[in-house]
């Protein structure tokens, strides 16, 4: 049955209809009240707790937001304090401005702290250097550990450069500099005390004894230059590179010393030894000092060798562990000249490798094609050149048809390393070599020809002065030219060769690789950027500056001949002055006959006095003329005829007074001077390099007694001057000077000039 509810909620009927279906359900009525009461009072409890926990969340939720709206007003407070302590300290109207310039001041107390740490550094590197230098003569073994430490930090700074993008290099700079320096004071220090140990064992004689004491303080100064040089020895072999020069151990080049100046006495100069034609006493005098002392090398100092570097990579490296290789590595330095089978002795007999482990020593044949020396090389060639050209010398032609031959041979080589590496370790090498050569004959002339070598010579005996080659005259100029003409040659040749397709491609490449490389890094193999400009062009890697591949070495090619042309000049210069001296001393130009006429002018003799002077222009023009082109020889000659003129000027002219014979006497000696010049110079040359003088002569010859013609032109016909007239429109005023001289045409001299010469006519004396 159903039940009729007057509870409107759906629910309820819901409810009952379910609970009461039929009369028989009516009987648990009791118990389902019950059950609804129970749920009921479940629920308000349920209710109350829920209304208790929503109260104390809304009191938390109060709680918490006014101790946030406190908090936000304590940090307003705080914010507003900060910025107008802020605004304050900046002195800044608002507070963008006032951050800003508080940056500004963070970034000034970082740059303070980086430079209190650099000159923390600096002090300590400056107190490593003091303790060293202290230390290193009292007690060198004390010296060497803050040495170490001060290269160690040098090492360290100049690695950690690249990753701090080269941030400090005159911090890296000035501490490689500081350890340079100190290890160049404990390296002459300690060479020095070797030397003294070596003269007490009388090295490298037949009676050298090394025992006892003396052994041990051989040994010890040995060990001492080895620790010395260790840092230097490590940082090769960790950037070892391929046909690297091995390094030459301290202790060697102090003990290999003596024997480089016996290989110097032997095979310098003139002695009977020193045999251009053959070369294979030399190289057997180098294999037999290694012959002589391997075995004293092999007992004492083997042993060194193999304690102090055995447990090092060094120990890998033939020429710092075996006690030959490092012989025979000090022993390199004194060759002048290598061939091929000196070559093989070393590697063959005694098995030198050069450090190269299985690559093999390359050897030095590669300096026999730069120092190729034939007794022909240094004669002047006249017939490879054009006549009006400057003649080089045989051997210059030889190393510039070497170097093309080498061109020719690298050219067709696909790979831009090899080619550069031709380029640098061959070509410009060898250029390089040669220039070394042409330097060390200038710098020999001139220790010959010094003031304190003359003297020595002429103080010594005949003997003595016959074996040194005289310089001091035309033989001097002669290797002077040769210089000056080998250094034009192979300057011209490099700049010819800069225009060559060959070398512009080359030079190209190289461009576009350095900018690429943005100066940094190895371009080539092993060649860095600043390896490769140094040996080619400052203008590598550079957009801006124009350039070409033989630019460094065509300068120092360029300064040498500079430098010998004027060293020739000087020579020349200082020979002419002293050949004048005889003529500046004759002083009888005022007593000359005054019969002779301008009609007798042409019978005139040059003057006995002048004959040495003559001698000498005439042999060295003939000589230079031939071997020199027009203008350089022009300019020689401009030199020597304004010192001429100096001299003559103020030694004879303003010395002396003349009478009229006298003064047409002196003009023919001078003229006598520029047809010298004139025949091999130039027409014109030897007047035009002496103008002063010239129309100081025209004044000086001019009659007291008659008229002479100017150079003034009224109404078609020059004007006539008397000497007096001359010489009262001079001495009148500047402008009427000015004036007569315009009219005898002389254009370089001065008024107060002019006076002067007209002074010293005897006429105006008497």
């Amino acid at each position: 049955m159903a039940i009729q509810p007057s509870h409107p909620d759906p629910r309820i009927e819901d409810f009952l209809n379910d609970k009461v279906q039929t009369t028989a359900d009516l009987e648990n009525l009791s118990s389902l009240l019950d059950n609804v009461q129970k749920q009921h009072k479940l629920l308000e409890q349920q209710l109350s707790e829920a209304r208790q926990n929503l109260a104390e969340s809304t009191r938390a939720t109060e709680i918490h937001a006014s101790v946030l709206r406190k908090e936000v007003q304590v940090f307003k407070k705080q914010q507003a304090d900060v910025d107008r302590r802020l605004l304050i300290v900046t002195q800044s109207e608002t507070s963008d401005d006032a951050v800003e310039k508080f940056d500004d001041d963070i970034k000034l107390l970082q740059r303070l702290e980086v430079a209190t740490n650099y000159v923390e550094l600096l002090a300590h590197i400056d107190h490593l250097s003091i303790e060293a230098r202290r230390n290193f003569k009292s007690s060198p073994q004390a010296a060497l550990q803050p040495y170490l430490r001060l290269q160690k930090l040098a090492i360290a700074l100049r690695e950690a450069q690249p990753a701090a993008e080269d941030a400090a290099p005159h911090l890296v700079d000035h501490v490689h500099k500081a350890a340079q320096v100190l290890w160049k004071q404990m390296k002459d220090a300690f060479a020095s005390d070797l030397e003294t140990v070596l003269k007490t064992m009388k090295w490298p004689g037949k009676d050298c004894k090394l025992a006892g004491s003396l052994e041990h303080e051989w040994t010890d100064n040995v060990e001492r230059l080895l620790e010395l040089q260790e840092p230097e020895l490590n940082a090769q072999s960790d950037h070892v590179e391929p046909n690297h020069e091995p390094l030459v151990l301290l202790p060697l080049a102090v003990m290999v010393k003596p024997l480089e100046l016996r290989f110097q006495y032997h095979f310098s100069g003139d002695r009977p030894t020193n045999k251009i034609d053959k070369p294979e006493y030399f190289l057997s005098h180098i294999v037999g000092l290694v012959n002589q002392y391997d075995d004293f090398f092999a007992m004492h100092l083997q042993p060194i060798l193999r304690n102090r570097f055995r447990n090092s990579n060094l120990s890998m490296t033939s020429t710092f562990i075996d006690s030959t290789s490092v012989l025979i590595t000090a022993l390199l330095p004194v060759l002048r000249r290598k061939l091929m089978n000196f070559d093989m002795s070393l590697r063959d007999e005694w098995g030198y490798d050069g450090g190269c482990g299985i690559d093999g020593w390359k050897g030095l044949t590669g300096e026999v094609l730069a120092k190729n020396q034939c007794p022909e090389s240094s004669g002047i060639d006249y017939d490879s050149v054009e006549a009006s050209a400057t003649k080089p010398t045989n051997g210059a032609i030889r190393v510039n048809d070497l170097l093309e031959t080498i061109t020719d041979r690298y050219r067709p080589l696909p790979s831009f390393s090899k080619k550069l590496r031709f380029l640098i370790d061959i070509q410009i090498a060898i250029f390089d070599l040669f220039h070394a050569r042409l330097a060390s004959s200038l710098e020999a002339y001139l220790t010959f020809t010094s003031t304190l070598t003359a003297s020595l010579a002429r103080a010594g005996s005949r003997a003595a002065e016959s074996s040194q080659p005289d310089l001091h005259g035309l033989p001097g100029v002669e290797r002077l030219t040769k210089v000056y003409g080998s250094a034009e040659y192979l300057e011209k040749k490099m700049r010819d060769w800069s225009d060559d397709v060959f070398f512009l491609e080359l030079w190209e490449e190289l461009q576009d690789r350095a900018r690429a490389h943005a100066g940094r890094g190895n371009l080539a193999g092993s060649m860095s950027v600043e390896h490769v400009a140094d040996k080619t062009s400052s203008a590598v890697g550079n957009e801006d500056a124009s350039g070409a591949l033989f630019d460094e070495t065509a300068g120092a090619y360029r300064r040498l001949r500079i430098r010998a042309e004027g060293i020739m000049t000087d020579q020349f210069v200082q020979n002419v002055r002293n050949t004048l001296k005889v003529y500046g001393r004759v002083n009888a130009w005022s007593v000359l006959s005054e019969g002779e006429t301008e009609d007798q002018d042409s019978n005139l003799t040059i003057s006995a006095e002048l004959d040495s002077t003559m001698q000498l222009l005439q042999s060295y023009l003939v000589f230079l003329a031939s071997a020199l082109a027009q203008a350089p020889l022009r300019r020689i000659t401009r030199q020597v005829t304004l010192s001429a003129q100096t001299y003559l000027w103020d030694h004879v002219l303003m010395r002396y007074t003349f009478s009229l014979a006298g003064s047409r006497q002196f003009e023919r000696d001078v003229q006598g001077i520029w047809e010298i010049v004139d025949r091999y110079v130039g027409a014109g040359q030897g007047e035009m390099g002496m103008r002063r003088l010239a129309e100081g002569l025209v004044l000086l010859r001019i009659p007291s007694g008659s008229r002479v013609e100017s150079n003034g032109d009224t109404e078609g016909e020059g004007k006539l001057l008397r000497l007096g007239d001359v010489e009262e429109s001079l001495f009148r005023s500047n402008e009427s000077g000015r004036k007569i001289l315009e009219e005898l045409g002389l254009e370089v001299l001065s008024e107060s000039e002019a006076r002067s010469v007209v002074e010293r006519r005897v006429d105006l004396h008497g």
